[in-house]
């Protein structure tokens, strides 16, 4: 009887001890086999790892890294040995890269300096005719070109140069009754009514006084140059019939040129009206000194450009309408600046970032502001110090080399954008349930690198299925949120539970 009084005894305790053990594995990940955990304790001081002579401040299992131990040995939450912490990769964010490592990425720094910001602005354009010298020679009268003097379009004329006579039959009444009053001396006022008619007919002076002083109808008259220049248009031939309005010649004064230079509308507010610019023509030597005089307000909807206006003598009649240029814009004032090569600046699309060489072999990333760009320079507004060296090449493999090494981490800064946290798919069976947490008999995980495992999961923002329960196969989605994992979603597989 006492035998059997004491074996059931034994029987009642060994459940017991059984039904705790299950229910603590349940809520945390059990400790694998093969050998005693270390004990999670903060170091007094730090230790020597004999493999590489560095430091240790500690190790840590990286699925759990808030808790920390002061020796290694095997994890007491994942079947993994635990990973030592150095000390100088505590230092900060960013990553430690070997001097033979540095070389092979082909790294090469540049140093941060102040540089004068001299406004300086570099667009293409071409040479146009200025349009404020150009002169149109229209036809007054019905007649016909008798004979034109200028044949070619382009042609050089001066001032004065005969263009064209005009043979003019509708003046021959006109002249003829004025003449034959002023013979009649009836009295100045018919002459003077008789004068005023001519005019209307726009009759020249010069054809009248040659009418008076010949006795005869003067019906042809010469067409003149107004200006010096080159013949851009030419509207008539011999013979043809002209009438009142008709633009007969078109004459361009090539001594002063516009250089149209395209500048893109998202800098034009560089520049201001009355700076200076040089104008550098295929061909010449020496560029050319002009004034911006126009910023066209109309912005091309194919290049997104505006048109900017330069001014420009022409000695010689050097510079041809129709000349490729290279327009530099300046303005007189200059400022320091903090400045990096253009080439060191690596864009996101939302933000800027560069890689700053923080000490021997040590980088870390650093968003920054941007500024002007000055030649193969660009302006830092903040972010960096004068001094400071950044990554001018070489930083894309930089990264690559990190990410290895979870060091940078996508290029993380100080005040790094939220970035939003990949989402891992995985099943298995339900172990446990409670109001805030599921604890999960799960399968390989690969897009995490996990093996088949236990472990504890927070229940999901918008709850739990009413029919979830332990023994349960579910599938679920989660992310990783601190040093915790968090169910995004989870659903029961069809079929309900299983034995």
């Amino acid at each position: 009887m006492k035998t059997s009084t004491l074996i059931t005894c034994f029987v009642v305790a060994g459940t017991a001890i059984a039904i705790g053990s299950y229910q603590l594995g349940t809520r945390h990940p059990a400790a694998m086999p093969g050998g005693d955990a270390p004990s999670a304790s903060a170091m007094s001081d730090t230790k020597m790892d004999p493999k590489t002579g560095r430091q240790v401040l500690y190790w840590h299992d990286p699925m759990v890294p808030a808790t920390k131990f002061d020796k290694p040995g095997k994890s007491p939450f994942m079947d993994m040995q635990l990973v030592p912490v150095y000390a100088d990769e505590a230092a900060g964010e960013g990553v430690s890269v070997a001097a033979g490592v540095s070389q092979n990425l082909g790294i090469r720094t540049a140093i941060v300096r102040m540089a004068d910001m001299q406004s300086r602005l570099e667009a293409v354009g071409v040479i146009a005719q200025n349009e404020r010298g150009t002169e149109v020679v229209q036809s007054r009268v019905t007649g016909y070109i008798e004979k034109l003097q200028v044949r070619a379009v382009f042609d050089p004329v001066r001032k004065g140069q005969a263009l064209a006579t005009i043979y003019a039959p509708e003046w021959a009444s006109a002249l003829e009754e004025y003449l034959g009053i002023r013979r009649a001396q009836v009295g100045s006022a018919l002459v003077d009514a008789a004068r005023a008619r001519l005019r209307l007919l726009s009759i020249p002076d010069d054809v009248v006084v040659r009418s008076e002083q010949s006795g005869t109808a003067q019906t042809r008259f010469t067409l003149t140059a107004p200006t010096s220049g080159v013949v851009a248009e030419l509207g008539v031939r011999d013979g043809a019939m002209v009438s009142p309005g008709m633009t007969l010649f078109r004459i361009s004064d090539l001594s002063t040129v516009w250089a149209m230079a395209d500048v893109p509308e998202a800098v034009a507010s560089q520049i201001r009206v009355g700076s200076g610019a040089e104008v550098q023509v295929t061909g010449l030597q020496d560029s050319i000194a002009g004034k911006l005089s126009a910023i066209l307000p109309d912005v091309d909807p194919a290049t997104r450009t505006l048109k900017a206006r330069i001014e420009l003598r022409n000695p010689g009649l050097m510079l041809k309408p129709g000349m490729f240029v290279r327009v530099v814009f300046k303005q007189s004032s200059t400022a320091q600046a903090l400045v990096i090569p253009q080439e060191a600046v690596i864009a996101t699309g939302k933000r800027n970032v560069v890689i700053v060489a923080v000490a021997d072999g040590k980088y870390a990333p650093v968003e920054i502001k941007l500024g002007r760009e000055i030649d193969t320079d660009v302006e830092v507004k903040s972010g960096l110090s004068e001094g400071q060296k950044v990554v001018a090449s070489g930083q894309f493999l930089l990264d690559s080399e990190a990410s290895l090494k979870s060091g940078l981490s996508r290029l993380n800064t100080g005040t790094p954008a939220v970035a939003t946290a990949q989402v891992h798919t995985g099943s298995g069976k339900v172990v446990a349930v409670d109001k805030d947490e599921v604890t999960i008999s799960h399968g390989p995980i690969a897009s995490i690198q996990w093996g088949a495992m236990t472990m504890g999961f927070k229940a999901p923002k918008d709850g739990l299925p009413k029919d979830l329960k332990p023994g349960s196969q579910v599938t679920f989605e989660f992310s990783q949120q601190g040093d915790a994992y968090q169910l995004e979603r989870i659903t029961p597989a069809m079929g309900g539970v299983k034995p």
